[in-house]
């Protein structure tokens, strides 16, 4: 780790082209400056410029930071440098911050509409909202790559590893359950939705990670997630199942 000094330097050689500014030079830049250093800032102004520097330097990538006349490297060597990641050898390979993202913003999107519509936080439509949200933003994820997803969703869904197409069919009706239940329209439709692949998912869920104690990605956030297959898809698909019985049974209970 560097040693705090007063006026520390640094050399910071990037792409600043007419048509190109490397964003990872920008980001090298920042971070050097926040960590108070004076930046040496070397524009890479041309392809043949950048090409020649780092055929000099033996690397394949710009930006490259040098500090006390010892190259750093990159943006992702800068952070390990100042400590603010592991280094990759290090990093775990699954993550929950996706899911976190997206319930915390299905939270706060909720209690935003539950103080518009009644003047009040936390109300029970408020919980409504909550969940048929977090479905819809949950679709979203899956849509954005529904052939990288529908490979993901084949490896545990019992159902989508006998019916293919169900594989593809998953994010839209999470989708329609979701939108539906948002606006209270259609329940007679959106509830038995949700309860069907909701109650497949959990029984999928289950199966793949307490019985047969396979360790997998969840789809649950598309494709390319890194959240591991257990618990928290476990309770997205309980939830749409409890939904979608709210939701059936509420004019009969209120």
């Amino acid at each position: 780790m560097p040693v705090n000094q007063p006026h520390k330097s640094a050399t910071l050689y990037r792409m600043v082209m007419p048509k190109h500014t490397c964003p990872y030079g920008l980001k090298s830049k920042d971070l050097l400056e926040r960590q108070g250093f004076v930046v040496d800032d070397q524009h890479l102004t041309t392809r043949e410029q950048t090409d020649a520097f780092m055929a000099e330097q033996g690397v394949n990538t710009t930006p490259q930071t040098f500090i006390a006349g010892k190259r750093i490297g990159g943006y992702e060597e800068l952070r390990v440098y100042f400590g603010e990641i592991k280094p990759e050898s290090e990093r775990a390979n699954t993550t929950y911050q996706p899911v976190i993202a997206i319930f915390t913003m299905a939270l706060l999107m909720a209690l935003g509409l539950s103080w518009y519509h009644s003047g009040s936080l936390f109300t029970l439509r408020a919980f409504e909202w909550f969940i048929s949200i977090a479905m819809c933003l949950l679709a979203l994820q899956k849509l954005k790559d529904i052939e990288q997803f529908s490979t993901m969703f084949l490896n545990y869904d019992l159902l989508a590893q006998r019916w293919v197409r169900y594989s593809k069919l998953y994010p839209f009706g999470e989708a329609l359950a979701g939108i539906l239940m948002t606006a209270s329209a259609f329940i007679w439709l959106a509830s038995p939705v949700a309860i069907l692949i909701g109650s497949i998912g959990s029984v999928s869920v289950i199966k793949a990670v307490y019985i047969d104690k396979r360790e997998l990605k969840c789809a649950c956030v598309g494709g390319d997630s890194q959240v591991p297959l257990g618990f928290i898809s476990l309770t997205e698909n309980l939830l749409m199942v409890a939904m979608g019985c709210w939701m059936l049974l509420k004019p009969t209970l209120l």
